[in-house]
């Protein structure tokens, strides 16, 4: 099961300058500011900007589907044919994230939040 997109990631390679354009187009400040992630939160959506994302294999902003249980989602998305691009990893805090490719070249990620 999915609670829909909240989240979505840019790859970039100038953190700060990536950094004042957003704060520039959102007009809020980040609240999570640090070399590897820079994070917004506005209107109920999660921005995030990724310095490592290009070395990752992201071409353009991934979009993450927030999900219930990701391992669940990413074994159903690998058996339609997506590719892994990272597996399941602990971003921090219990917070997992994953991510996929489509046979058409496009991302997608999956996150689920810490379990209670």
């Amino acid at each position: 099961m999915t609670t829909g997109l909240q989240t979505i990631i840019y790859p970039v390679k100038d953190l700060d300058r990536a950094k004042a354009l957003f704060t520039a187009a959102l007009g809020v400040e980040p609240y999570a500011d640090a070399p590897y992630y820079v994070g917004f939160r506005t209107a109920g959506q999660e921005i995030g900007l990724d310095p490592n994302g290009h070395a990752k294999g992201m071409t353009g902003p991934v979009p993450y589907w927030h999900v219930s249980d990701i391992r669940t989602r990413l074994a159903a998305l690998l058996e339609a044919g997506a590719e892994t691009l990272q597996d399941v990893t602990d971003v921090g805090g219990g917070k997992l994230i994953a991510s996929v490719k489509d046979a058409d070249g496009n991302l997608l990620g999956l996150t689920q939040d810490p379990v209670a």
